[in-house]
């Protein structure tokens, strides 16, 4: 049976910015000098984050039209997005005009043309390769884009790309006494991840199942709304018990159906929303503190880069040797959705 085997991932980081430093020199004005945003700032365990949004931008980027945000993400996302798949591409030992599909995730930014387009031309794909785009689904489009492109490698025996390209800083929003904004704005931050996967038929990591969980009636704690001045992002501090609610049974429903046990789990890549999600998936799922150690080292590194980051989470795990056994990726997103991938 031929199944889809992830072959080489690659990143694409724009400069980093230390998080005091932007408390400092960006928000602290943003907010007022507000000592609860400050808190929040403090406590959101990110110490350092990227931006394609240069600092001295970011103090009037909460002015800008939803169509300057736009005309910026279509100038800066395909460059960092080709940077990452060439990355991906190299690591997989596959040149691009053996890519059947290339999917792009973002929620960050639209255009079309658009970066998918730009990278079928600069790297240049063949002319018969698919294109998908997986748009506005938030944090957790990087799962159900992944369980496309492998079930498109699996079909059709012909490797395929994932690119998540995020672009947060694009939508910082007016000043406001909001808690939630100063909760958004202290954890986000921009990056790309690509993925490459290929038919295979022997050992190596696969794409063996994907599952996913939804609880419409908590639909409104997380949204991402489109507004004159950018997307703007809802948070309810409701999230984590209701992720911790959730995640055992999507765990447990998913490993139960290759006869496998939480126990058997050897590496946990969990998208980092934040420190509280991350306590409340350990909770939910009855995992040693250390089992979420690379996730917290990724939102510490890099913030919460929506869907580029579990991917990014993947990569850290997978640098320190591949697990003896399966990995389950986690990601949540707006709905509320919990989307989890098995890998083995």
């Amino acid at each position: 049976m031929v199944t889809a085997g992830l072959a080489g991932i690659g990143m694409a980081l724009p400069p980093q910015y230390e998080q005091d430093w932007l408390w400092d020199n960006v928000f602290r004005a943003h907010f007022n000098g507000s000592r609860i945003a400050a808190r929040m700032f403090d406590t959101a365990g990110v110490a350092r984050r990227h931006s394609t949004t240069a600092p001295f931008e970011l103090a009037d980027a909460a002015d800008w039209s939803t169509e300057e945000r736009m005309r910026r993400y279509a100038e800066r996302a395909p460059a960092l997005g080709l940077r990452a798949v060439r990355q991906a591409l190299a690591a997989a030992g596959t040149e691009p005009d053996e890519i059947g599909l290339l999917a792009v995730a973002t929620c960050t930014g639209y255009g079309t043309p658009g970066t998918d387009i730009e990278l079928a031309r600069t790297l240049p794909l063949r002319a018969d390769a698919r294109r998908l785009l997986v748009g506005h689904m938030g944090c957790h489009a990087a799962i159900p884009a992944l369980g496309a492109v492998a079930d498109y490698t699996a079909a059709h025996r012909r490797p395929a790309v994932l690119l998540c390209v995020e672009l947060t800083s694009l939508h910082v929003q007016p000043a406001t006494r909001d808690i939630d904004q100063a909760v958004v704005h202290a954890l986000f931050s921009d990056a790309a991840a690509a993925v490459v996967v290929r038919p295979e038929d022997g050992p190596g990591l696969r794409v063996v199942d994907v599952a996913a969980r939804t609880d419409t009636v908590r639909r409104g704690h997380m949204t991402w709304r489109v507004t004159d001045l950018g997307f703007r992002m809802g948070l309810s501090p409701e999230v984590p018990e209701a992720l911790s609610e959730h995640v055992g049974p999507l765990v447990k429903d998913l490993l139960a159906r290759h006869g496998l046990d939480r126990s058997e789990v050897a590496g946990w890549a969990v998208h980092p929303g934040g420190p509280r999600v991350l306590d409340a998936v350990a909770a939910g799922l009855d995992l040693a503190p250390s089992a979420l150690d690379p996730s917290r080292k990724v939102l510490a590194e890099h913030g919460n880069c929506s869907s580029a980051t579990v991917l990014l989470v993947l990569d850290e795990i997978l640098r320190a040797g591949p697990p003896d056994g399966p990995i389950v990726m986690l990601a949540f997103g707006p709905g509320l959705t919990l989307y989890a991938a098995l890998l083995a």
